[in-house]
């Protein structure tokens, strides 16, 4: 979220951390890949200080990942099956990464880097590759199967609404998830400049509540079009 918190000509302007860092060192890149870099060092910092302390008896952060990764493991499974395990450590990866990078924009001082329509395109584009290539993968050629339809008569109608369904996926992905995250981020600024603290501080639980459900979308439609590409054709 980009927090009210410098004044200019009388008008309140949005201040950004890490572009102003950026800024003043002379590195010029893009807010939404700031903040990108800025999640994956936390994740990355996240996963090396649980990895360092593992314990049988988890507790703390180990405990609280355990409980993510088990649950977003068993929903997968019981969904796909045991062949999901092979594709949960990307999906989990995707879960996590859109979370984070969502709750971001709570941070004063901070944006998510959701809410610019380039990262979750890159995001929406590697979805559909990585399940296009485990489809690939599974069945070989007869992959083809998933696009021609039920019966072979159908095939020269099936087979153009498919390739339209499928190459409508990641633009689906994409603008759901930009619309949600920018649409709360403008709410909450507007909220914190009418109302500082009155209406924004009730609001931070319901975005986060939300930001959240909206990564686990993401994460259920990728699991979905993987359970596709995983079976076989009917």
């Amino acid at each position: 979220m980009a927090v009210i918190s410098a004044v200019s000509g009388g008008l309140p302007h949005p201040l950004l951390i890490l572009p102003e860092i950026a800024k003043a060192i002379g590195l010029h890149v893009p807010n939404h890949v700031l903040f990108t870099w800025f999640v994956m060092a936390v994740l990355i910092t996240l996963s090396l200080i649980v990895s360092k302390k593992i314990s049988m008896v988890p507790g703390g952060l180990q405990n609280f990942f355990e409980m993510i990764i088990g649950g977003l493991e068993d929903f997968v499974v019981s969904n796909i099956g045991e062949s999901g395990r092979k594709v949960f450590p990307i999906m989990c990866t995707i879960f996590l990464y859109i979370w984070f990078m969502n709750l971001c924009g709570l941070v004063p001082g901070f944006d998510a880097p959701t809410a610019n329509i380039n990262t979750n395109a890159s995001m929406a584009i590697f979805v559909f590759l990585y399940y296009n290539y485990w489809g690939i993968r599974t069945h070989g050629f007869k992959y083809v199967k998933h696009f021609v339809g039920p019966m072979p008569a159908l095939a020269p109608l099936m087979v153009p609404l498919e390739l339209i369904s499928h190459c409508a996926r990641p633009l689906s992905l994409t603008l759901r998830l930009f619309g949600n995250i920018r649409g709360e981020e403008i709410v909450l600024v507007l909220l914190f400049t009418l109302a500082p603290v009155v209406s924004t501080l009730p609001m931070y639980f319901l975005f986060g509540l939300a930001k959240t459900i909206q990564a686990f979308i993401f994460f259920m439609l990728t699991m979905i079009y993987l359970k596709g590409s995983l079976e076989h054709a009917h």
